[in-house]
């Protein structure tokens, strides 16, 4: 198979159309609406498109998807004020009873607030006070968190959309940053990768979660030299030989078989 070029006209005109409406071919993934429509603005943001879409619909319509208390609310029962994934997730079927619906999501969350900072939407003005306080109900103690208030499984990922929900909001009162970071150094692995999960194989996702929300809450910096000087901060040297270790294996494995999806292989 040889070589193609890049098809910018093409992803430009895809990333388009995901931003303003969901294909057929994507219905079944109807309640993760806002994270591909996350993906859409953030692939078109990269090239240089994103004077392609109406950036005041595109703010109104993430908006519309954020869950408020009622008048009579207590905040701190539990429930997470953040945003829903989808309208099939943001309203009740008639005479179902789901506890699935009408429930915001950490990923969802991470999403909303992720696009409207590309598309240049002044977050201060997001009423935010009920979303960090309920935002740190979900914070477990050993650190991590349910990525909704009725409970799921908890790892990085969900530790990752916290702290990057925090920082673009400019206010940490929503998590625990040193318990976070208790849990993150936890889920560092003998090799210097970091599983999802304490205990748990090194994953390249799990790691890019790691590493990021780590330099998030401040804890790592850009220069690397800080980095090994810090020994309270993560195993600079081990995690850079599993990236050198993992770049070399998809090189090797990529010229024997250039049809393996790197994704396969990690």
């Amino acid at each position: 198979m040889g070589k193609r070029d890049f098809e910018r006209l093409h992803h430009v005109a895809f990333f388009d159309a995901m931003a303003t409406e969901l294909p057929d071919e994507y219905e079944p993934q109807e309640v993760n609406h806002l994270t591909l429509v996350y993906f859409a603005v953030g692939g078109l943001s990269l090239l240089r498109e994103l004077d392609r879409i109406n950036k005041d619909e595109i703010a109104k319509w993430v908006l519309s998807f954020q869950v408020h208390p009622e008048a009579n609310d207590d905040i701190g029962v539990g429930l997470f004020y953040g945003f829903c994934g989808s309208r099939s997730t943001q309203f009740p079927l008639p005479n179902v009873k789901d506890p699935c619906r009408d429930v915001s999501h950490l990923a969802s969350t991470y999403s909303a607030l992720a696009i409207l900072k590309i598309i240049g939407y002044d977050l201060a003005s997001i009423d935010c006070k009920a979303l960090l306080l309920s935002l740190k109900k979900l914070q477990q103690p050993d650190g991590s968190f349910m990525p909704t208030h009725i409970g799921a499984e908890t790892d990085l990922r969900f530790v990752y959309c916290a702290a990057a929900i925090c920082s673009m909001l400019d206010d940490w009162t929503g998590m625990d940053k040193l318990k976070a970071k208790e849990y993150i150094l936890s889920c560092q692995s003998y090799d210097g990768g970091f599983g999802m999960v304490p205990g748990s194989e090194s994953h390249g996702g799990g790691t890019f979660c790691a590493v990021a929300a780590l330099h998030l809450m401040g804890f790592i910096q850009v220069d690397l030299a800080s980095n090994l000087r810090d020994s309270t901060s993560i195993d600079i040297c081990m995690l850079l030989k599993w990236c050198l270790q993992v770049e070399l294996v998809l090189n090797h494995v990529s010229a024997i078989s250039p049809l393996v999806p790197s994704h396969v292989i990690l």
